[in-house]
């Protein structure tokens, strides 16, 4: 029987990020997988967003992740043409990784963030996050096993399943189990879970091919991804290694309802705009469909899902693993604080409480974007590609609407600091809403259920550096004496410690001079002063008292 403390489904990304994160705070984790040790994961994911790389800040693995991807001076820009080797239309200047820290001229050089965002598939983040779980103290990971089921009791799950790789029995008691299992999830199904919502928002065609002549082919300088628009085919050419990997998508259209019905080597074909003497190998193919569906729980009393067991939405603005990571760290610091003893077991309410609404907004934006892109694709101008006076005019409104569009999806502010949880059963709200956010747009706010707005010290640290792993007292005025919420925070167990800010950026973002954060980075408490109960409010963050 193997025993530990919590036992994740799935080792992708967002089990590897909840895996990580629990064994920092103290938790013995195992992890089960089917795939063998090292085998590689399927070429989905194509961007690490700046929150994302802010959590992996924290878990001491950003530099490992950046370090990793595309050349160092491979341009992260999204290009639009009318085919990947033909006229540029317009083109959205992201930094290579090389000057991501240094470059802020682009459209996203502004976020408030020690951790820009990153462009990297998921063949090569994985193997980061898995070597650097594999080799933590707490973290146990057992590959080629198939969880098949499991059983809850008062004290814990009892779960069952199957050694891959000779067929013997698994068996494993966990306090906790949580389904990281993808977009078929057995642990979702297992507890009920119904998916609602947009069952078909567009329909892919994938390729993931090998081809070391296509950059001799192109007249521009390369692009980290490469949307194709012309009358007859528009698809996005992904790059995946900088020299010779690709990873296309054929967007087909409303009318076609059939993956059959569209020819695979004649749309890659159009996208690239070359003829039939153009070789390449396909090294691996996918038909999907783009949904929008969110589950209608989160939990079942010892047991939660995160990632895409909980919901699934067409890839826009790369926020299909992104928002799971967002879940896995939502989830990891309530269960290592019940675990640790300072959490209520009531406190765990809080995962699907903030999490499901997030889900709702986020998938929501992007739904509408793949639907206003799609209207693009399918409106091509005819004289798109004519020479001329007429067919330049077509190919400069096309590039100015795609780039109008588009920046804010691969430029997306908003969805990494803009949401905010207004519902949560672990914040004390003040009765001020928080601001409202776009898909790129957001407004920094103490707001409790916001972000924790970021901020450099005087000393050049980042504040996220300089804050404590789990509640951190912002202090802007030294001379009020916290000793009373210091003395209930320690009566209570609750971990808390107290940061005296000085930074010139402080006024403009902190009008209270007291800010209370989560160990998530979002404001739990705000005031001038103390609260004239300051148990009370321990109890609230604890998840003692309700309301």
């Amino acid at each position: 029987m193997n025993t530990e403390q919590v036992l994740i489904v799935g080792a992708g990304p967002v089990g590897l990020t909840l895996a990580m994160d629990l064994a920092q705070r103290g938790i013995q984790v195992l992890v089960a997988e089917t795939r063998h040790r090292g085998e590689p994961p399927s070429v989905k994911c194509n961007h690490v967003a700046a929150r994302t790389m802010e959590i992996f800040r924290r878990l001491g693995i950003a530099k490992a992740v950046r370090d990793t991807g595309l050349p160092a001076d491979y341009p992260n820009d999204v290009a639009y043409r009318t085919t990947f080797t033909g006229e540029e239309l317009s083109r959205i200047p992201i930094p290579c990784r090389r000057d991501r820290y240094t470059d802020k001229s682009g459209p996203d050089g502004w976020w408030p963030t020690p951790e820009p965002p990153h462009r990297i598939n998921q063949i090569y983040l994985e193997p980061v996050l898995f070597a650097n779980a594999e080799a933590m103290p707490n973290v146990r990971i057992v590959n080629r096993v198939r969880i098949d089921d499991f059983e809850q009791d008062e004290d814990g799950v009892t779960v069952t399943g199957e050694y891959l790789d000779g067929g013997d029995a698994f068996t494993a008691r966990c306090r906790y189990l949580v389904g990281c299992d993808g977009g078929r999830s057995m642990v979702r199904k297992r507890i009920g879970a119904k998916l609602s919502g947009t069952d078909v928002v567009g329909r892919v065609q994938s390729t993931y091919f090998r081809a070391p002549d296509l950059y001799s082919r192109a007249k521009n300088k390369p692009s980290w991804a490469t949307f194709s628009l012309n009358p007859r085919r528009s698809g996005n050419v992904y790059a995946i290694d900088g020299r010779e990997t690709f990873l296309l998508h054929n967007y087909l259209r409303a009318d076609e309802t059939e993956f059959d019905s569209v020819d695979r080597d004649w749309a890659i074909r159009e996208i690239l705009g070359v003829g039939p003497d153009f070789r390449y190998e396909v090294i691996s193919k996918e038909d999907w469909i783009g949904r929008r569906l969110v589950a209608d729980r989160f939990r079942d009393r010892r047991v939660f899902i995160a990632g895409d067991a909980a919901h699934l939405w067409i890839p826009m603005a790369g926020y299909g693993m992104n928002a799971g990571i967002a879940d896995a760290m939502n989830l990891s610091w309530l269960l290592a604080g019940h675990l640790n003893g300072w959490l209520t077991e009531a406190a765990l309410a809080a995962h699907e409480a903030e999490r499901q609404r997030i889900t709702e907004q986020v998938s929501n934006f992007a739904m509408n974007h793949a639907i206003a892109l799609q209207k693009e694709r399918e409106g091509v101008p005819a004289g798109i590609e004519q020479p001329g006076p007429e067919g330049e005019a077509a190919r400069t409104a096309a590039g100015k609407a795609l780039y109008d569009l588009n920046v804010k999806q691969y430029c997306c502010a908003g969805l990494n600091f803009g949401y905010f949880y207004d519902r949560s059963p672990l914040i004390a709200y003040d009765g001020e809403a928080p601001p409202a956010y776009s898909m790129d747009r957001f407004t920094p706010s103490t707001v409790p259920g916001c972000r924790t707005p970021h901020l450099w010290l005087d000393d050049g640290r980042s504040l996220y550096d300089a804050m404590g792993p789990e509640y951190t007292l912002l202090r802007f005025d030294p001379a009020i004496d916290v000793r009373p919420l210091q003395e209930a925070a320690a009566k209570r167990g609750l971990p808390l410690e107290v940061l005296d800010v000085c930074s010139a950026e402080a006024a403009a973002l902190y009008p209270q001079k007291l800010v209370l954060s989560r160990p998530d980075q979002h404001v739990a408490w705000r005031g001038d002063a103390l609260p004239a109960d300051p148990v009370a409010l321990v109890d609230r963050l604890r998840g003692a008292t309700a309301g």
